[in-house]
């Protein structure tokens, strides 16, 4: 996959990982009304808590009470997907730090009921969103709708079964519908957020490759992508806190780690007990170079989660996979292979953390001289996910040790 292809695909990637709801926030914007209702509120107060069976319940009810409606059942579709990417670890950002996670074998656990229900619900939504726009083509709640099943049907296309090429074309149609509503109505500030990224990623292209797409009527600025984003940020009702999600992405893709570490902190004021903006906040710190400041601040999750209830389902492994990712970078290695190993042992841990976790304990093994457990380690990683790229590394150090790093 060339270079230009890999940044396509982010477009997939970067809307998947941005594409759930903060709904209910005061704003002047316009949004669907359905928004206010206060059982979608309640959900959404449980969902950016990470409380995921309780955000379910509550929109199954309110799925319930509006047979037809493509926003009702778009709430649902969101809640149900993103309970799963959490329990697969799939909301972890140090996954896609690099390109392995586009041209790699990686481990899923996919669940064919789940994979079926969340299909289900996404076709179900755009079916419902195509009736009322073949009624009225200017229904804007109708467009975003259909614009946001896709971005979800997107993502899980796109990180669960890795379909980089049907994730991008949901993910063109996404984009679609929401530059039409904002043609429509300019003040619909939720439609910025996947136009917004459409813009940066399209602006970001290798020039000869932004040539051969500008004959196609494809264009894009990363300033204006930028602009749409802040401007989401601000006065968004339904997509704020995702635009300031995707603001800190492409401030650390720009190498602006300060910047994108104030937006993470606007995040963790909001909602304190999210745990992956907790986590986020270390990830940057991590990129940036500032070492022990990022070790202190996942060993300080860690605390926080000692805490009765402060994290209502936190993922830890992501936690000891950071903070062996931290220690490694500054040569603690014995420390950091510990801290890969309790990834890798903690129950429920997701197939592609946990090889991620036992390859890295491995070659911090080996550069200890410890080769007994690197090899351990490295067989462990094998038996994890036999299939996989990283196995495949893990085979490799299986015969010749690793030595630098």
């Amino acid at each position: 996959m060339n270079k230009a292809m890999r940044e396509i695909c982010r477009v997939a990637l970067v809307i998947a990982i941005l594409s759930s709801a903060n709904v209910g926030r005061a704003s002047n914007a316009h949004t669907n009304p359905l928004n206010s209702d206060p059982l979608v509120r309640d959900g959404y107060a449980h969902f950016y808590l990470m409380d995921y069976p309780a955000a379910v319940e509550r929109f199954e009810r309110f799925h319930e009470a509006h047979p037809g409606d493509p926003q009702a059942t778009t709430l649902l579709l969101d809640a149900i997907l993103f309970q799963e990417l959490y329990r697969q670890d799939l909301l972890d950002t140090t996954f896609y730090a690099n390109d392995g996670f586009l041209t790699g074998r990686h481990a899923t656990d996919e669940d064919p009921q789940i994979r079926d229900r969340i299909m289900g619900l996404a076709d179900e939504a755009i079916h419902e969103a195509d009736l009322r726009l073949s009624e009225n083509s200017n229904d804007r709640d109708a467009l975003y709708a259909r614009g946001w099943a896709r971005s979800l049907k997107c993502t899980y296309v796109a990180m669960v079964q890795h379909g980089f090429g049907t994730g991008l074309r949901l993910a063109n149609k996404a984009k679609d519908d929401h530059a039409r509503l904002l043609q429509l109505d300019p003040e619909y500030v939720d439609a910025q957020l996947v136009v917004g990224v459409y813009e940066y990623v399209v602006g970001a292209l290798p020039i000869p490759f932004k040539l051969l797409i500008g004959f196609a009527g494809i264009t894009g600025s990363k300033s204006n992508g930028l602009e749409r984003l802040e401007d989401d940020a601000k006065h968004g009702a339904a997509t704020n806190v995702e635009a300031r999600i995707v603001l800190a992405l492409f401030l650390r893709r720009e190498g602006r780690y300060r910047e994108a570490v104030e937006v993470v902190r606007s995040l963790r004021r909001q909602y304190p007990r999210n745990y992956l903006f907790c986590i986020e906040e270390a990830n940057l710190r991590k990129d940036a170079g500032e070492g022990m400041q990022a070790v202190d601040a996942y060993r300080s999750i860690l605390a926080e989660n000692a805490k009765a209830g402060y994290f209502p389902e936190a993922r830890l492994e992501l936690t000891y996979f950071g903070l062996g990712d931290a220690l490694r970078g500054q040569r603690h290695y014995a420390e950091s292979a510990e801290a890969y190993e309790e990834a890798a042992t903690i129950k429920n841990a997701g197939s592609e953390l946990k090889v991620r976790s036992l390859l890295a304990a491995g070659e911090c093994r080996d550069l200890l001289g410890q080769r007994d457990k690197a090899v351990h380690d490295y067989q462990s990683a094998v038996d994890a996910g036999p299939r996989t790229s990283r196995a495949d590394t893990a085979r490799k150090r299986l015969k010749n040790p690793y030595h630098h790093d």
